[in-house]
């Protein structure tokens, strides 16, 4: 059990029934009363975030949570193949669990599959990726060296804003995590 006096940002705990990670938390002691703890908390299931308040010394129970290295292989239907780096074992995973991340995945893309209690919840992508530009229309002479974009679709389908000067075939560094273009490599 996990006291509040031990949070610390990064642990992983149950309230009320779901999994959260503690993102930030503060400890606050008003005028009058018991000192209370403030704290964000991320849904290790759903991403989204929540603020809480609790009593000083309330207890949660802590959760474990695992990673396993993981390299993905081909899209089947509307499942995604994974095998495991250590025990090379195949394992499907549906897109619904992916979402937003199935953008960026291409093949042999080693990613990292984080386990809550035994159970898959999520996947995790490197934060920058090197992507090949599929589709762009060409840029207009002399506009190099402006801040416009134009819309490129990358090697897996998914459309991202990149300047005008990048071209069909060119290699980009994509941050995963907003979708935004980085840098030409």
């Amino acid at each position: 059990m996990i006291s509040t006096s031990d949070f610390k940002n990064g642990i992983n705990i149950l309230v009320y029934g779901e999994p959260y990670q503690i993102t930030w938390f503060q400890n606050h002691k008003p005028g009058k009363g018991g000192a209370v703890m403030r704290v964000k908390l991320r849904h290790l299931k759903k991403g989204n975030t929540i603020e809480r308040t609790f009593k000083s010394g309330e207890k949660f129970e802590a959760l474990s949570i695992t990673r396993h290295k993981k390299q993905f292989l081909y899209k089947e239907g509307i499942h995604f193949n994974f095998i495991d780096m250590n025990t090379y074992e195949q394992m499907l995973v549906p897109s619904e669990l992916l979402g937003e991340m199935v953008n960026f995945l291409r093949e042999n893309l080693e990613v990292e599959a984080i386990y809550l209690e035994n159970e898959l919840i999520s996947i995790e992508l490197p934060i920058i990726i090197e992507m090949t530009i599929a589709e762009a229309e060409p840029g207009i002479k002399g506009d190099s060296v402006s801040n416009l974009t134009k819309i490129a679709k990358l090697e897996t389908g998914a459309c991202i804003r990149v300047p005008l000067f990048i071209k069909e075939g060119d290699k980009i560094k994509v941050d995963t995590r907003t979708g935004k273009y980085l840098e030409r490599v």
